[in-house]
């Protein structure tokens, strides 16, 4: 298939080492459980093929390349090249360490930081902080994905959702059960809402398209009180 034909977005997941970004991947994508645990260094790449489309006899297929950007804080200079053209954003916490949740709005931080022409960093503390007209035209959907969910039971507290951060819809999975996003959970039914949205924003963007509920953008300057996460293009180790 000619490169020009092959229909494919690119979706970052990022959050602190140790959250399980490696297993979710290989769960979503592969559709078992890792059997190995490993550290990444720099960024690894998963495919997934997805059909999207008005309906079943006209859907298509096209492949999600999901890229799990090493969580270390001593890359954090170099891991930004994976950054660029991202189309989508899952951002991953340990349901079981609240300091992985606070640190979702330092990944937001990050992100927003790289595809900003000031350069300059964001207070992710307030969405009314941030200024819509640097991201009018780098509009990317998020979602937040808890890890652990098999553990949660012995950790002090209840977790948090991390809905509150970006209004983006969350998901909360157990990445040692292979039946997490077995067809009808509701946890795959909610991966693919994400999928979706990704996909459409992606290819069907020309004009507004109707928002799925429950996945946050980057808002247009008609859109001051919509949550925010944006994007820009390019990738593979860091310098």
């Amino acid at each position: 298939m000619a490169a020009e034909n092959l229909r494919k977005v690119k979706i970052l997941v990022l959050g602190d080492t140790g959250v399980g970004k490696t297993s979710l991947v290989h769960l979503i994508c592969h559709g078992e459980v890792l059997s190995s645990l490993s550290w990444t260094i720099g960024c690894s790449v998963d495919v997934k093929l997805h059909d999207f489309g008005p309906s079943t006899s006209t859907s298509s297929s096209y492949f999600l390349e999901l890229w799990d950007v090493g969580g270390s804080p001593s890359h954090k200079r170099g891991r930004q090249i994976f950054y660029q053209n991202a189309n989508g954003l899952i951002l991953v916490h340990d349901l079981t360490n609240r300091k992985s949740h606070s640190h979702l709005s330092k990944w937001l931080n990050e992100f927003h930081q790289s595809q900003s022409r000031s350069g300059k960093p964001f207070n992710l503390d307030t969405t009314l902080s941030l200024d819509p007209e640097l991201f009018a035209d780098q509009e990317i959907p998020v979602l937040i994905v808890g890890t652990k969910k098999d553990l949660v039971k012995i950790s002090s507290g209840k977790p948090s959702t991390g809905s509150s951060l970006t209004g983006a819809a969350c998901v909360n999975v157990d990445c040692t059960d292979v039946r997490q996003f077995s067809v009808d959970s509701q946890e795959n039914v909610q991966l693919n809402k994400f999928f979706d949205k990704v996909l459409e924003r992606r290819f069907l963007s020309s004009t507004p398209s109707p928002s799925i509920p429950g996945y946050s953008s980057v808002p247009s300057s008609s859109e001051r009180h919509r949550t925010i996460v944006k994007s820009s293009r390019t990738a593979t180790n860091p310098p």
